[in-house]
């Protein structure tokens, strides 16, 4: 059986490396992976690859940066010729990111069987770049792997057949369990002078919350508050990074003597420094899944999740942007006593045991 694994970002390197180890331990599948470069660090990719001991992708098509429409069509027209040479029996794609819809369309009209993994999540906030390409990408797949039951219960009310869902646990959590072990041995804690539970880690990257300097304000002036009781580990997304240089929120953040700015981390140091801290505070969803395994809580800088099962399983909540919201969050948290998180249904590390299962069967 031969399959086309797609790769575009960084959260997608957690999703697509438990698959490759599975392929690899059955043997009998020849697993073809594709990195579209609609992100890349030479560094990081390295770094990421070698820690989640993903193999070399066999193709990188270098697509880089650019508008939604643009990274998208150069995506489409990079992709089509890798397909009609290796005529997989299905491509697999991950996530939301462009690469995802992207590489989607061209096996969709090619008449390729498409599987997508992380299906079903639903934001339902369209101003999310994101939610566009979840949308879509769900509505032509072909077989649709489901992290949580809200994704099997949204596309039923899309009107998708029953028989093309499939309700597999979560491959983040694949990798999280895998490798949590080797992230206590990371240094990080020691090399910023952290000791555990007496500080905060922060990612912040949506540009609803970065561009807009209002509410970048809201934000920082919670933080504000955070930072006179604990320190704020806050790696900098590139992103960010650019609208925070030369600019009044940028300066701002340098005046903050708790908040400390780093570069952005690998994998492993990554989840030891949440593993570790009294409250994780992030835009991102795969962080809320972490967060719910690591039994840290969360607090979601964003009106809405794609992902309630944190919430409704997990220490996470939803907090906005709004600086009552967040400080309010902040006080449950330091004052909390109970333990928070359960475990949610399938988050045990076999994911992409049950997705390759699935994947055989249907060829």
């Amino acid at each position: 059986m031969k399959i086309l694994n797609v790769v575009g970002a960084r959260p997608n390197f957690m999703k697509i490396a438990p698959l490759m180890a599975e392929y690899r331990r059955r043997g009998g599948i020849e697993a073809i992976l594709v990195h579209t470069g609609q992100h890349y660090d030479q560094a990081m990719s390295r770094l990421f690859f070698g820690e989640l001991e993903i193999p070399e992708p066999d193709l990188n098509l270098e697509v880089g940066s650019g508008s939604h429409a643009a990274q998208t069509a150069e995506i489409m027209k990079r992709f089509e010729p890798v397909v009609i040479d290796h005529k997989p029996d299905v491509v697999v794609v991950v996530g939301d990111v462009n690469s995802t819809i992207a590489c989607g369309l061209v096996a969709a009209k090619l008449g390729i069987k498409l599987a997508h993994v992380e299906a079903g999540l639903r934001s339902f906030d369209r101003s999310m770049p994101e939610e566009i390409n979840r949308i879509l990408t769900d509505s032509i797949s072909d077989l649709l792997f489901c992290t949580e039951q809200s994704g099997i219960d949204n596309l039923l009310r899309e009107g998708v057949p029953e028989h093309k869902m499939h309700l597999v646990g979560n491959v983040m959590i694949d990798t999280l369990l895998k490798n949590q072990a080797k992230a206590q041995q990371s240094a990080i804690l020691d090399r910023l002078s952290l000791s555990g539970r007496r500080y905060a880690a922060l990612t912040l990257h949506r540009p609803a919350n970065v561009d807009d300097p209002e509410v970048f304000g809201r934000i920082l002036d919670a933080l504000d508050v955070i930072c006179t009781d604990m320190p704020v580990i806050f790696p900098v997304h590139p992103r960010t990074r650019a609208r925070l240089d030369g600019t009044a929120a940028g300066q701002r953040v340098r005046r903050m003597a708790q908040l400390v700015l780093i570069e952005p981390l690998g994998y492993l140091d990554f989840l030891r420094l949440m593993s570790s801290a009294s409250v994780v505070l992030t835009d991102s969803g795969g962080i809320q899944e972490e967060t719910t395994i690591l039994n840290v809580p969360c607090l979601t800088l964003r009106e809405n999740t794609e992902r309630p099962v944190t919430v409704s399983y997990g220490s996470n909540q939803i907090v906005g942007h709004d600086y009552e919201q967040i400080t309010l969050g902040y006080r449950k948290v330091v004052n909390a006593t109970d333990g928070g998180s359960r475990i949610p249904p399938l988050w045990d590390g076999r994911a992409a045991q049950r997705i390759v299962d699935i994947l055989h069967r249907s060829k």
